[in-house]
């Protein structure tokens, strides 16, 4: 159904796009992302220190080439792409170009070996890191009506629903390929195609390298039975209401991001929990041995501090269970090493 332009009914996608990256939008804050939710960047140093040791393992697979870029996508404020470059080794920091892509300006004082992009460079070598960025890619919404037929549910700027027209079209074929809906009322979906094709743009602007994907996920043999569409505003979950006082967000179809459209992942591409990816680089959440508390009593401050960052980055239940995509282009699974 098209929609006049005077309607207050949209798609949930159009609803969302506006609220957030519209003039006035949510993104478009001045105090960022950070001053809403917290992210595993902003639990501990430790996760930009793993990213770093990601980039590094990455240079070694590309054989350390003059130019190796880091690419922070949805950058907020800088905070992954600015820890990251505090982490590098200073030999690899000198041959790399870190890229921001945020909609938002520029904040101030950010370093200035940080470019700042609306969209990712192309062509470039390196690592391609998109942390809760598509989660953030707006979808519209499908909801089964009382004949069993899954219809575009359709928002006012209150937040108030209803449905329109049947599903179709290529949005209908991804919802029978990725989130089948059985023909029970009430029923929902999140039609997750837009992410599909971002996360392909988005690995495409990559020569070589690495890309990866970490956000809230679920796959296709767990999929929610009413969707995962939610708000956050102030530390708090909230009603999604685009009117541009909340973020509107929704859990990933990893695994449809993966296989872009195919009927398998792409050679290469691999799922896993941030427990694991975070544990194979490093980040593990072991207590120190008390007996460093009598003989280097700071020094077991300092690592008992540590430890509990490090294990709430890898909790079960809470940020270990986030999904990472990994999509190597023309390089090895530099993970492994």
């Amino acid at each position: 159904m098209t929609e006049e332009t005077s309607s207050p009914w949209q798609g949930w996608r159009t609803a969302a796009e506006s609220a957030l990256y519209g003039s006035d939008g949510f993104y478009r804050r001045p105090e960022g992302p950070a001053g809403h939710f917290r992210t595993s960047v902003h639990a501990s140093p430790l996760f930009a220190e793993a990213v770093a040791r990601l980039l590094c393992r990455v240079d070694e697979a590309l054989g350390r080439p003059g130019s190796l870029a880091f690419v922070d996508m949805a950058a907020g404020r800088g905070e992954l792409v600015g820890g990251v470059l505090a982490a590098l080794p200073a030999e690899v920091a000198a041959r790399t170009r870190a890229y921001a892509v945020e909609i938002a300006g520029r904040p101030e004082g950010l370093d200035e070996r940080i470019a700042w992009l609306t969209e990712p460079p192309q062509q470039v070598s390196g690592l391609l890191f998109a942390n809760e960025w598509l989660d953030n890619v707006p979808v519209d919404i499908a909801e089964v009506d009382s004949a069993g037929v899954p219809r575009q549910v359709l928002v006012r700027q209150d937040g108030a629903e209803r449905l329109g027209e049947p599903v179709g079209g290529a949005e209908a074929e991804w919802l029978a390929r990725w989130w089948p809906l059985p023909a029970e009322e009430g029923l929902r979906a999140e039609i997750g195609l837009p992410r599909d094709e971002a996360w392909a743009a988005a690995v495409s602007s990559l020569d070589r390298g690495l890309a990866v994907a970490v956000d809230y996920t679920h796959t296709l043999d767990a999929r929610p039975p009413f969707g995962t569409l939610t708000g956050f505003c102030a530390g708090r979950e909230t009603a999604p209401v685009p009117d541009g006082s909340c973020d509107i967000t929704a859990h990933v179809a990893l695994d449809a991001c993966a296989a872009r459209g195919s009927v398998r992942m792409l050679p290469g591409a691999r799922l896993l929990p941030q427990r694991d990816a975070l544990r194979a680089l490093g980040i593990a959440g072991t207590r120190p041995p008390l007996a460093l508390a009598s003989t280097r009593p700071a020094a077991y401050v300092r690592a008992l501090a540590s430890a509990g960052e490090a294990a709430e980055l890898t909790a079960p239940g809470g940020l270990g269970d986030f999904g990472w995509l990994l999509q190597p282009v023309g390089i090895a699974d530099a993970l492994v090493g």
